[in-house]
């Protein structure tokens, strides 16, 4: 199978929950599994751009991100955070190689349009494809590769990718049977209660009703064009649960699985 895997930027902050993950990433690679993990780390970037004395803004759930954010998130999320993914899951023994989307053109990102003109929020990008042929090659030799949500851009720039949305893209792009989204809640919520599954309809619902808000809209939004796309098998997940990645191929009852209208809860993955 092959599948794409989303890591919440918020995990990264707990060494023994990013081991957790790693493990079990080792696990299906290990199986013959090719697994792209895509992640982020929004909440740490905001804490370093804070210690050197920068401002973070958001528009519409996105971070404005002129040249000087834009460098220190290439230092965060390429650095520091994909570096601390690769080195947990080569201690778990798997063999895996840190991305950024300048490396080998991997992922490639134009400027998003806000109000009708491109680069009004500075260097954020969005995917508009990735090199698939290089990505096979690192699977075939056995390599995970990790990818940080940085796109190569016009002019040899690169974009800050909001991390939700690059996961989904590359599951179309990359023709994946499954997403999983490991995030650090337990599911999607309405209230304290973790919804077993949800259809754009109620997504639809809920939101108008304000008990879906925040960067859930924007992470079920990435879903419903996975769905749309073609990816059999959508799914919302806390992250930092002993095997809760493993259990969402596995048709388990943790977390939410994202379906499409009058679609039924299967097993994918034995």
């Amino acid at each position: 199978m092959r599948l794409v895997v989303k890591l919440a930027g918020a995990l990264l902050e707990s060494e023994e929950t990013v081991q957790v993950i790693a493990r079990q990433v080792a696990q299906l690679a290990q199986s013959g599994h090719e697994v792209l993990l895509v992640h982020g780390g929004g909440k740490i970037l905001t804490a370093t751009l804070a210690r050197m004395g920068i401002s973070s803004r958001f528009v519409d759930g996105l971070r404005l991100t002129d040249r000087e954010t834009r460098d220190v998130a290439v230092m965060v999320l390429g650095g520091l955070l994909n570096k601390r993914i690769v080195a947990a899951l080569t201690q778990a023994g798997q063999p895996a190689v840190g991305l950024t989307g300048s490396d080998a053109n991997c992922f490639q990102a134009e400027p998003v349009s806000h109000e009708g003109a491109a680069g009004k929020l500075g260097f954020v990008g969005y995917l508009v494809g990735v090199n698939l042929p290089f990505l096979e090659s690192l699977w075939r030799a056995g390599v995970v590769p990790v990818a940080s949500c940085l796109g190569a851009g016009p002019g040899a720039e690169i974009y800050n990718v909001n991390a939700d949305h690059m996961a989904a893209a590359c599951a179309d792009y990359c023709r994946a049977e499954a997403l999983i989204y490991l995030t650090d809640v337990p599911g999607v919520l309405d209230g304290e209660a973790v919804l077993p599954s949800i259809s754009p309809a109620e997504f639809e619902a809920l939101t108008r009703q304000e008990k879906i808000a925040g960067g859930m809209v924007l992470k079920l939004e990435a879903c419903m064009r996975a769905l749309h796309r073609g990816v059999a098998l959508v799914h919302i997940v806390g992250g930092a649960i002993e095997g809760s990645l493993l259990a969402s191929l596995n048709g388990s009852a943790l977390g939410t699985r994202v379906r499409r209208p009058a679609e039924t809860v299967t097993e994918v993955c034995a």
